[in-house]
């Protein structure tokens, strides 16, 4: 039986290129738009950036509060976008979801979210975004060959809001030093930017310690 696919996001990558935006939006069932976009993390103190993507909850919250029942997860677990001829344009899944994911396109009067490239990955490809990182912030591919090419990194896909506790098929990449076998997103939120020193050696020969405020 061959190895499971993985989709996984190593936001420490990031370095805010924009390509998997571009990619995403040349998707074939994507009309044209980006189901992905880039998000600084604190704008006013640091370049930083992360891509967001739809984390494919097992249990999806914007499934659950759809009334029309236009939203749908797959059999292999992908959440897709709302389904045209049910969606009633309610926004109710744009505000239930904990990661902020699903757009309201209003010119479709549809709900329109990352289904992971469906169209490709149910055809053994990567999803377009994946293609194009030039970092590997985002890396489609087998369990095995993240553990193995990522020595400091693991692999989490537990989430926690609170109380609250959401599992996902997208799996999001921490530093091996978090011992916590989950992320406490709220927490999380008052993390601040990390400093530090950058050793330059462009105009002479011994290096310059430089201050990173970012």
């Amino acid at each position: 039986m061959p190895t499971e696919l993985e989709f996984f996001v190593d936001p420490h990558r990031c370095i805010g290129c924009h390509a998997c935006e571009h990619a995403c939006a040349e998707c074939e069932t994507h009309k044209g738009h980006s189901m992905i976009h880039i998000e600084y993390v604190e704008r006013s103190a640091s370049v930083q950036t992360v891509p967001v993507v739809c984390m494919h909850c097992h249990s999806p919250t914007c499934a659950d509060v759809c009334p029309a029942d236009a939203i749908k997860r797959s059999a292999d677990g992908r959440v897709m976008t709302a389904r045209k001829p049910r969606c009633i344009g309610c926004s109710n899944c744009v505000l239930a979801c904990p990661f902020g994911v699903p757009k309201m396109m209003t010119e479709f009067e549809l709900m329109m979210k990352c289904d992971m490239c469906y169209d490709r990955t149910s055809t053994g490809r990567k999803p377009m975004c994946a293609t194009v990182c030039p970092s590997g912030a985002l890396f489609y591919g087998t369990r095995q060959e993240v553990e193995e090419s990522r020595k400091r990194s693991r692999p989490v896909n537990e989430f926690h809001f609170g109380k609250q506790v959401i599992t996902t098929k997208v799996n999001m990449m921490l530093p091996k030093e978090r011992t916590a076998a989950h992320l406490d997103v709220t927490a999380a939120l008052h993390d601040k930017p990390a400093g530090a020193l950058i050793s330059l050696n462009i105009l002479t020969d011994t290096p310059v310690p430089v201050e990173d405020t970012a």
